[in-house]
């Protein structure tokens, strides 16, 4: 089994459908999407669409998804986060924000644990970017596998012999042997807006037999997308974020 593991698409279709393309061609056969379908780029409603028609697909409910529902908290999102949430309810039909409503915060299926930020309390939306942090979201998910988004980043922790979380940079494109003796949290990155100076798209796949982890990076035309985030009428740092990368 290969599954694709997409995060943080923020409403960016065209970045969407380049990942799903090039998992596709790669023999992913299962999806996972880990939170935050929408919130800051130009197509929420086509996006959630889209998403919704990949069969059996594991869909985790983000922070930015939540907002969409429930007036976010001011230290929850910043000014231009929620502008652009603002713009989103708008642009949705009942139909998807009721799709984005019924979304869990967590799955666990048998060794993986899917959750937009930490398997420790999923709802307070905690970014993982310390051993620290990512070693309770390991204990609280009692899984081999927690898969995570949120950060915007390609991360992989992983359990030492010592009883040490640890990081490791991933390469794009080179398979990382994850075998289940040992426990592993991958953060897999954004699809709709890196923050690396990067700014081709991210996600990664997991093959479970035997079990490899690799992180990818994907180029498709951020410039378009920019483009209809200024046309739409978004925040115009949300379109330079795109064309910057970062």
């Amino acid at each position: 089994m290969r599954i694709a593991l997409f995060s943080d698409v923020h409403a960016n279709l065209t970045a969407l459908e380049a990942c799903l393309r090039h998992a596709r061609e790669r023999g992913a056969d299962r999806f996972a999407f880990l939170g935050d379908l929408v919130g800051y780029g130009p197509d929420p409603g086509a996006t959630i669409d889209a998403i919704a028609a990949v069969d059996g697909a594991v869909v985790i409910k983000g922070n930015h998804d939540d907002a969409v529902e429930h007036e976010p908290r001011s230290r929850d999102l910043n000014d231009l986060a929620y502008a652009a949430i603002a713009w989103t309810r708008a642009a949705l039909s009942l139909g998807q924000r009721a799709f984005l409503s019924a979304l869990p915060l967590i799955v666990r299926d048998g060794a993986v644990c899917y959750v937009h930020g930490s398997a420790d309390r999923p709802a307070a939306w905690e970014y993982l970017e310390s051993p620290a942090s990512a070693r309770r979201s390991l204990d609280a998910a009692g899984t081999a596998y927690v898969f995570s988004g949120h950060v915007h980043d390609q991360v992989l922790y992983f359990g030492t012999p010592g009883g040490q979380t640890t990081p490791f940079r991933p390469t794009a494109g080179s398979p990382i042997p994850v075998p289940s003796r040992r426990r592993w949290l991958a953060i897999v990155g954004s699809v709709g807006q890196p923050r690396d100076g990067n700014p081709a798209a991210a996600y990664a796949l997991f093959e479970t037999a035997p079990a490899m982890l690799t992180f990818h990076r994907v180029a498709y035309d951020h410039a378009a997308t920019a483009s209809r985030i200024r046309a739409v009428g978004l925040p115009v740092f949300l379109a330079e974020r795109l064309e910057r990368g970062r």
